[in-house]
């Protein structure tokens, strides 16, 4: 049964009510913060990410924050930044800030339901997948541009390739 089926036996279709119906699928640790608001933490690779959704009614998008601590030398500031210029670049959905003042790394997209639309179990998995994936893929550049001192370039060059085979 697709997470479509599933899901639509029931009557609920709120957008956070959803994503809460995903996270107990996947197992993942959430905290309903409010009717129109979730957290959780989906394990990664590199780390665990810290994943917020938010329903906006008055604006009809569901926000997805994600976020991973970063704490990169100051010096280390101007080469980060334009590493996450170059990588925004590379991206179609979505974007990444670094939030100084909280020493996050963000990854962020709205999912606009304007209309009365609905988004269904299957778009919001993915839209949450591909957080992770795309924090997962950028991850080590931004390491390597904060903590080993590669230019955005050169570290950029670990997120382009692509791996082939297992280790």
């Amino acid at each position: 049964m697709s997470l479509s089926e599933d899901y639509l036996q029931t009557e609920e279709l709120h957008p956070i009510d959803i994503v809460e119906h995903l996270a107990e699928h996947h197992e993942w640790e959430f905290d309903r913060v409010t009717d129109d608001q979730i957290a959780m933490a989906v394990e990664g690779q590199w780390r665990t990410y810290s994943i917020t959704l938010a329903w906006s009614a008055a604006d009809e998008t569901l926000r997805l924050i994600c976020t991973f601590e970063m704490e990169p030398p100051e010096d280390a500031l101007p080469a980060l930044y334009e590493t996450l210029n170059q990588t925004n670049d590379m991206c179609w959905a979505g974007a990444f800030t670094y939030w100084q003042a909280q020493q996050l790394m963000v990854w962020r997209y709205g999912l606009v339901l304007s209309g009365g639309q609905l988004a269904s179990p299957e778009q919001i998995d993915r839209l949450i997948g591909s957080a992770v994936l795309t924090s997962e893929r950028f991850y080590p550049a931004f390491q390597l541009v904060a903590w080993a001192g590669q230019s955005p370039e050169e570290a950029l060059q670990v997120a382009i390739a692509e791996a082939y085979g297992r280790a």
